[in-house]
């Protein structure tokens, strides 16, 4: 991914510290309330400095969000113990995306709500890129020999683009409204194995 891949080095330094400082606006004030200013003062650095890593506000909320967005795709991965039934897959799949969002709400919003107010060019880029990662997640969880012997086949990219774009209103909605994100994980489970369970493939 050329557009937001990191540099050598970007997990430290000023790089880090901008990333930083970006995610605390984020958390604060919100994206779009978030200027280069707030940025370089809670990193303690400079506007100069700043340039020398992003070429504006929105390529670092770029950067941002696809260091948070691989941390997830490994967190629901990890999550996932694929000798498991297929119906506790789903839920260890699901909690562990619930418990991705609650460890940091405002920025899985801000990838949510933000990115696809950038319009075209790298964010739509990014935008593109991200949820294929999440769509291939999807279908390498549900692409074993243990779901197929369960009667799950692999998910379309279909299928689960129409699974992620639900859970993700879902999951913006709910941290709009403040409400605390794992009373979500009863109603997704259910809708996700409803989707992508073995009765999906049942003969009329």
């Amino acid at each position: 991914m050329t557009t937001v891949e990191a540099p050598p080095g970007a997990g430290t330094g000023h790089r880090r510290r901008l990333l930083d400082g970006l995610a605390a606006g984020i958390r604060e004030r919100g994206y779009s309330e978030t200027t280069v200013a707030d940025i370089v003062r809670a990193a303690r650095t400079s506007r100069r400095t700043f340039y020398a890593h992003f070429a504006d506000r929105q390529e670092c909320l770029v950067a941002l969000l696809h260091e948070t967005n691989q941390r997830t795709i490994a967190r629901i991965s990890a999550s996932v113990d694929p000798g498991a039934p297929w119906d506790t897959q789903v839920r260890q799949a699901i909690e562990g995306w619930i418990g991705a969002v609650r460890a940091d709400p405002a920025i899985m919003l801000s990838w949510i709500r933000d990115v696809p107010a950038l319009g075209q060019g790298r964010a739509r880029l990014f935008q593109r890129e991200t949820m294929s990662a999440f769509v291939a997640l999807i279908r390498r969880l549900t692409d074993t020999p243990h779901l197929r012997a369960a009667g799950v086949l692999p998910a379309s990219d279909q299928t689960a683009t129409i699974l992620l774009g639900g859970l993700r209103e879902l999951i913006a909605v709910t941290v709009e409204d403040g409400t605390d994100v794992a009373a979500l994980t009863e109603p997704a489970v259910r809708a996700t194995s409803l989707l992508l369970g073995p009765q999906r493939h049942a003969q009329p």
